[in-house]
C-alpha cells in the first residue's frame, strides 16, 4: 500500500485533493499538514512514501522543506505542486532532486499519473510547464522591447497577473520582499500606470495583440 501525505495550507485545495486521491486504488492518504515544519515531525514518526508538497507555506517554506527531505528522507518521493511556471524554478527544483512537478491548474488525471510514475520510479515534469513557456516567447520579447522593460521585470508582471503578492514573489524568485517593491515602481513608471489594475489592463492588451 502506498502512503502519500499532502504539505498544503489552503484547506479548501486540501479537500479537494482528498476527494480526488481517495478514488486511487492501493493509496492511503496519511493526515494532511499545513508546513513545512509540521512535515518534517510526522515524518519523523510515520512513515510515507509520496509527499505532495506545495512551495508557499508558512514556517518552512517548500524549497527548505524539499532540501531538508532530499537530505534526511531519503527513501520519500517528493511531487511539487504549485501555481509557480517559471522556468529558473523548475530548474532549481530539479536540481535538489524532485521526483514531479505539476501546477495546481492541472487536470486531475495529471496528478494521478504524476504519482503512479513517481511510484514506480520516474520523474514526472509536466509536458504544459515547457509548452505554456514556449506560447509565451513572442509575447515576453515584444512586451519587453516596446516598453524597455528587463526579463526579470516581465516575470513580475506575470505573477501581479496571478495576483501574487510581494512577499509571495519574492520567495518564488529568491529575492527580497523591498526589491519587489522597487521592481513594482520601475514597472508603473515604464508603463505610466498609477495602480495595479492599469498595469494589467496594459498586459492584457498587449497579450491579446499579440496573439
Amino acid at each position: 500500500m502506498l502512503r502519500l501525505i499532502i504539505a498544503e495550507d489552503h484547506q479548501l485545495l486540501i479537500e479537494g485533493l482528498i476527494s480526488i486521491l481517495s478514488e486511487v486504488e492501493g493509496l492511503t492518504l496519511m493526515k494532511p499538514v499545513n508546513d513545512g515544519k509540521q512535515l518534517i515531525n510526522s515524518l519523523r514518526s510515520n512513515r510515507a512514501d509520496i509527499v505532495l508538497l506545495d512551495l508557499n507555506m508558512p514556517n518552512m517554506d517548500g524549497i527548505k522543506t524539499l532540501e531538508v527531505l532530499k537530505r534526511d528522507f531519503t527513501n520519500i518521493k517528493v511531487i511539487i505542486l504549485t501555481n509557480y511556471n517559471q522556468p529558473q524554478l523548475v530548474d532549481k527544483i530539479k536540481k535538489l532532486g524532485a521526483d514531479g512537478y505539476i501546477l495546481k491548474s492541472s487536470a486531475s488525471n495529471i496528478l494521478k499519473e504524476a504519482i503512479s510514475k513517481v511510484a514506480q520510479g520516474e520523474s514526472y515534469f509536466e509536458q504544459s510547464l515547457d509548452a505554456e513557456n514556449e506560447n509565451n516567447h513572442y509575447f515576453i520579447d515584444d512586451f519587453m522591447k516596446k516598453f524597455k522593460l528587463t526579463r526579470r521585470e516581465v516575470e513580475i508582471i506575470k505573477m501581479i497577473e496571478k495576483q501574487l503578492t510581494s512577499k509571495e514573489i519574492g520567495d518564488n524568485l529568491f529575492i527580497s520582499e523591498f526589491t519587489v517593491g522597487t521592481h513594482r515602481k520601475n514597472i508603473m513608471r515604464k508603463l505610466d500606470v498609477k495602480n495595479i489594475a492599469g498595469l494589467m489592463k496594459i498586459a492584457q492588451q498587449f497579450r491579446i495583440e499579440s496573439a
